[in-house]
């Protein structure tokens, strides 16, 4: 049976309230009062999947069902999924340009970058190209990439490296294109060179210990926005424990860290990001292992 305690959404029916639970509860992700339509559109799939008119129906069946599978369904549906090869090309470019001053200061070792939230994966993709155009610099090294994100299905599709025409054209140029993916009927296939420099991992932000090791930059771009305070400080926890001093964090642009944590503090070398704060953060990256 259901259970969706949870925050109500302010003028919300009750169907509404307990589909927004719903997704709170699994995935600490709330659903502003402005934004409820969302819910109605995002599960329209599934309303014709399993052949019912209304949100009504569906959350009958949601409290009736013996097993999780629905409200799997019904959370995946929910979430935003929402990217793009090369978002915010500059960002990225500034994470090439961190990683080649990494290596600098310790040349040998191999970098790790995390990118969590990664939805279908254009941007660790994205990053395994920065990378591998620039790998001379990285002293032949290819960072070690690991990408999460809370829906299995999303990670599905990551895993497949298969895109539409529309969402290869967005962002990626033709030479790109044309390197790292091959047409199959109508979209485009990563080649497995590609998809093979990321590891794709199920992974629940808000529940879950960080992957172990520890990552000289991590990416959480616009995941923090649907979260509470308290879960955002959870969060930030959870990422500083992954980091090592010193480490870069890159977040969206419309979050920050300021008021939430003390773990980071703006970077001065990379506007727009967040340097870990430690006992070694002035220190040399070698020392840190």
């Amino acid at each position: 049976m259901m259970h969706v305690p949870g925050q109500m959404v302010p003028g919300a029916s009750s169907t509404m309230t307990m589909i927004a639970a719903l997704l709170e509860q699994r995935t600490g992700q709330q659903i502003a009062a402005n934004r409820a339509w969302r819910i109605e559109t995002a599960l329209k799939p599934v309303l014709r999947e399993r052949g019912l008119a209304t949100l009504d129906e569906l959350v009958a069946q949601l409290i009736a069902a013996r097993t999780g599978e629905l409200a799997d369904k019904v959370v995946d549906a929910l979430l935003n999924q929402e990217t793009s090869f090369f978002r915010d090309v500059a960002v990225l470019d500034m994470i090439a340009d961190a990683a080649r001053a990494l290596y600098a200061e310790a040349p040998g070792r191999r970098l790790r970058v995390w990118s969590a939230g990664c939805s279908t994966g254009q941007e660790p993709l994205s990053l395994a190209m920065l990378f591998s155009e620039q790998i001379e610099a990285l002293g032949g090294h290819m960072p070690e990439i690991i990408a999460t994100d809370i829906s299995p299905a999303a990670l599905t599709r990551a895993r497949s490296g298969r895109f539409s025409q529309f969402e290869i054209q967005r962002g990626l140029p033709v030479r790109r294109m044309m390197t790292w993916f091959d047409t199959v009927g109508g979209d485009w296939v990563a080649k497995q060179e590609l998809v093979r420099k990321v590891q794709f991992r199920q992974h629940n932000l808000t529940a879950d210990p960080a992957p172990p090791g520890r990552f000289d930059i991590i990416l959480c771009r616009n995941v923090m926005l649907y979260f509470s305070l308290p879960l955002r400080r959870q969060v930030f926890d959870t990422l500083a424990s992954a980091i090592r001093p010193g480490g870069l964090l890159a977040l969206g642009a419309g979050e920050t860290v300021i008021g939430q944590t003390e773990h980071f503090a703006p970077s001065e070398e990379y506007r727009g990001f967040y340097k870990a704060m430690g006992s070694c953060a002035q220190g040399s990256f070698a020392a840190t292992g």
